[in-house]
C-alpha cells in the first residue's frame, strides 16, 4: 500500500489541478472503452479497470510469539551461528520489549557475543542487562559474563593493564552482590589471577626504577603491590626490592623492617636470603620497626 498512500499524498498537494486532471482521465477512459467494446463485447463496466491492472492487496503477517523466535535463537546458537542468534534475540526485544522473554534474550545475547569473541558488544549487553534487572538473580551471570569479557582481553604485562581492572570490578562486584551464586567460585579464582596479573605489573615497573637508582618511584610501586596484592606471588619480591631500595636511599630501619616481616613470612625463600645477605654485608640484620608502615600492613591480610 504504500504507492497508494504516496498517490493521495501527491493527489493532495495538487488539489488545485482536480479538474484538468480528471477531465484528462476522464477521456482518457471513455477511449480505451470504445476501443474495448467491438473486441470484448461480453465485458461488463465491473470489470473494467480505468487505472491499469496493477492490483494492491494488504497482507497481514501473522505474529510470531515471542517464544517461538527465542527458541530459534537458541538453535542457531547451538549451531555455532552465534551472529545469527544475536539477530533472533533482538527481534525477541523489539517485538517485545519488557517481557520475560526480552530480559532472557538479552542475557543470551550477551552470552552470544561473548562466544563470538565479540568481547566489546558483550560487555555492553551485559552491563545492560545488569543496569535493568540490578536485582534479578540472573544478574550474576552477567556480571560474569562482563568480567570474562574483560579477563579474554587481559594483556601481557608490558602493556596497559585497565581492562584486567575492569575484569576485577566487576569480579569483584559479583562476590559481594550475588555471594551464594554459582560463579563466585570461579570468580574468586579469576580475582586472584587478575590481582597478580596487575601485582606482575608493577613489579616491572617498580624494578626499571630500581636499576635507574630512582628509590622512591621504585619505593612507591613495591608499597602499591604490598597494600593492594597482598596475597599475589609477589609480595615476597616486593618485600626484597623494598629493602634494596631503602638501603639505596640510606633509611636503614625500613630497609631492617622489609628483611624481617619477609623473614617471619618466607624464612625459606631465596628472596630472604638475598635481603639477608644484603643486610649483613652492611653490617645490619633484620630488625622489625613497629612505627613502620610495612609493620602496621602486615597486621592485616589484604582481602581477595
Amino acid at each position: 500500500m504504500p504507492r497508494v498512500g504516496n498517490a493521495r499524498a501527491r493527489f493532495g498537494r495538487a488539489r488545485f489541478g482536480r479538474a484538468l486532471i480528471g477531465r484528462a482521465l476522464l477521456g482518457r477512459v471513455l477511449a480505451l472503452a470504445v476501443l474495448a467494446l467491438p473486441l470484448q463485447a461480453c465485458s461488463t463496466i465491473e470489470n473494467f479497470n480505468p487505472f491499469g491492472g496493477e492490483k494492491y492487496e494488504t497482507k497481514l503477517l501473522p505474529d510470531v510469539p515471542a517464544e517461538t523466535i527465542y527458541n530459534q535463537g537458541i538453535g542457531r546458537q547451538q549451531r555455532g551461528d552465534n551472529s545469527g542468534a544475536v539477530k533472533k534475540f533482538a527481534d525477541v526485544e523489539k517485538q517485545y520489549p519488557f517481557s520475560t522473554w526480552s530480559k532472557k534474550s538479552l542475557l543470551m545475547t550477551a552470552y552470544s557475543q561473548y562466544e563470538a569473541q565479540e568481547y566489546d558488544d558483550a560487555i555492553q549487553s551485559a552491563s545492560r542487562f545488569s543496569n535493568l534487572y540490578p536485582a534479578d538473580p540472573d544478574s550474576a551471570y552477567a556480571l560474569y559474563i562482563g568480567g570474562m569479557s574483560y579477563y579474554s582481553q587481559i594483556p601481557d604485562i608490558s602493556r596497559d593493564q585497565e581492562r584486567a581492572e575492569k575484569a576485577l570490578q566487576l569480579f569483584q562486584l559479583l562476590v559481594s552482590r550475588f555471594p551464594k551464586s554459582e560463579y563466585v567460585s570461579d570468580a574468586k579464582y579469576k580475582i586472584q589471577i587478575t590481582r597478580d596479573q596487575l601485582a606482575g605489573k608493577e613489579m616491572s615497573i617498580g624494578r626499571f626504577y630500581l636499576a635507574r637508582r630512582n628509590y622512591t618511584a621504585a619505593i612507591n610501586r613495591f608499597r602499591d603491590v604490598l597494600g593492594k596484592y597482598q596475597t599475589t606471588r609477589h609480595t615476597e619480591e616486593a618485600l626484597e626490592r623494598l629493602t634494596e631500595a631503602y638501603m639505596g636511599l640510606g633509611i636503614v630501619n625500613e630497609a631492617q623492617t622489609a628483611a624481617a616481616i619477609l623473614g617471619h613470612n618466607y624464612p625459606d625463600g631465596q628472596w630472604y636470603k638475598d635481603a639477608f645477605s644484603l643486610l649483613q654485608s652492611n653490617g645490619l640484620e633484620p630488625r622489625e620497626s613497629s612505627d613502620s608502615w610495612m609493620s602496621k600492613l602486615f597486621k592485616t591480610v589484604v582481602p581477595i
